[in-house]
This record gives C-alpha cells, structure tokens and sequence, in this order.
C-alpha cells in the first residue's frame, strides 16, 4: 500500500509528499477525512516529475492544504507565499482552493482553530495591502504583510 493509502487506513490527520497518490488512495483520504498537504517547494526542488493527483482530490472533496515544507535537503522555500505561488503555477490551483490551502485546511490539520476569523475566537491572522488574494498567489515578492497579529494583539 502507498503511504497515503496506510494515512488514510489509519485516519491520520493529515498525509503529505503525495505525488505517486493513486484515484483510490485519495477516495480513501476522502472517506477518512485525511487532509492533503501538499508540498509545492519539495516538488519544484526535488524536480518531480509525476504531480500530485489534484483532479483526483478535487473529485473526491480531499481537503488540500498546502505548506512549505522548509529543509535543507529537499525543499529551500521558506517563504510561504512562494509556496502558494508554487502551487498556483504546478498544481493549478484556484484562488479559492489556494485561500482553503492558506488557511482552514492547516488549521484543522494543527488542530488549532477553524482557519476562519469567528466572533469570539483568537485573532491570529496577516493583513496584506493589495487588490486580492491572487495577487499574492501570482506575484513573486512583490507584497509583504502591513500587519500581524497575535491573539488580537499587533505585533
């Protein structure tokens, strides 16, 4: 069994470097609930050539969220919106799938929060000063964060 198959046996929370990930395997991620991380730098430094199945995860509803996977050795992408712009570019992934990716899918796989602003729930969260999120996803370093905060408070 690949080892997406044996995440998704075992209910893991998450599975990652998913590039060999058969149709069947991300069903069984899907029924599950394992949640797809993908690695946009690992596969662009690594120079993958086989993709992680998007198309399959999208069919059926796999939660993808998408991290930088920051090594020396297989992946030198610290910077998380190179990561997103990795993934936009690669993977193709949409606007909204990239806002999922960023946000409520890393959350529920840290078991942190929703990935959403809620009323009543920590205030952790970037402001970024540009016309949309895909302008983060299309951009290379153009735009860095105007404010951060922590637990409501600005850093």
């Amino acid at each position: 069994a690949t080892p997406s198959a044996r995440a998704a046996h075992w209910k893991a929370v998450s599975a990652d470097h998913l590039e060999h990930t058969t149709d069947a395997d991300a069903r069984a991620m899907a029924q599950s609930g394992t949640v797809a991380v993908l690695l946009p730098g690992a596969f662009y430094a690594l120079r993958e050539t086989q993709l992680p199945p998007i198309d399959s995860f999208r069919r059926h509803g796999v939660p993808m969220a998408i991290a930088t996977d920051l090594n020396p050795g297989t992946s030198p992408v610290a910077d998380f919106p190179t990561a997103l712009h990795l993934a936009a570019t690669l993977f193709r992934l949409t606007p909204d799938e990239l806002f999922d990716g960023a946000t409520r899918h890393p959350a529920r796989v840290l078991g942190v929060s929703s990935g959403t602003l809620d009323p009543g729930a920590p205030a952790n969260f970037t402001l970024w000063d540009m016309p949309s999120f895909a302008d983060l996803t299309y951009y290379l370093g153009l735009y860095r964060p105007t404010a951060v905060y922590y637990k409501g408070t600005h850093q």
